[in-house]
């Protein structure tokens, strides 16, 4: 069972919503909806009623739900145990914090990948491509559906990643992770932010716009 399958699924049900599910897990809208769908067609039975104005789980969706909570809720003990019992002395620290890599220094290192469809792994992808290198190119044997995944089996020794710095900056300040750049390098994501037309802002707002323009800007 692709796990990445059942973690979109269980954020669409909690979040009744394709595109909150989408934002959630770091992915595009039509890449969850691909996921439900296979997920659907390898189980044989609808998961979701999208009739709708929200997106709730049919009655066989139901019992897959809290079976899913179950499966994913192992997998990230799976990873929890193995950060503790797998991690190799000093290999955490083989890129330093700070430090400047290369590509051809990151062609050595496992690297851990987020699924297609996630937004940081499309701005690398177009990072790379820049850089004249594809993801094919590096040695690439984990790919996972979550931020909490990746960062985990990275902890775990399990490789490098590419993922968003807010992700990790907690794991950043308990040295249980490092960070480097790598030459040549500049990856970005376009953020837009939408709002009606016309109509003054409230101060919750103005102040979350303020934030958003400093935090990003």
């Amino acid at each position: 069972m692709d796990t990445r399958q059942l973690a979109a699924f269980v954020a669409v049900v909690e979040k009744k919503s394709f595109s909150q599910a989408a934002e959630r897990l770091g992915v595009t809208q039509p890449a969850v909806s691909l996921q439900i769908q296979a997920l659907e067609r390898r189980l044989g039975v609808q998961l979701v009623d999208r009739s709708g104005r929200r997106v709730e789980p049919t009655e066989a969706g139901q019992r897959v739900y809290r079976n899913a909570q179950r499966v994913l809720a192992a997998e990230e003990q799976l990873f929890d145990d193995l950060a503790e019992d797998e991690r190799i002395a000093g290999r955490e620290n083989d890129l330093v914090a700070g430090k400047t890599v290369s590509i051809g220094d990151l062609r050595k290192e496992n690297l851990i990948l987020m699924q297609e469809g996630a937004g940081v792994r499309e701005a690398i992808e177009d990072a790379l491509r820049g850089a004249g290198v594809r993801v094919r190119d590096f040695d690439a044997r984990l790919e996972l559906g979550l931020q909490e995944s990746v960062r985990t089996a990275v902890e775990a020794g399990y490789g490098v990643t590419f993922i968003s710095r807010s992700a990790i900056e907690a794991a950043l300040a308990a040295g249980t992770l490092a960070e480097a750049r790598v030459d040549g390098l500049e990856p970005a994501r376009d953020i837009m932010l939408a709002r009606a037309p016309g109509r003054t802002l409230t101060r919750a707002a103005q102040a979350f716009l303020d934030l958003a323009r400093e935090r990003f800007a």
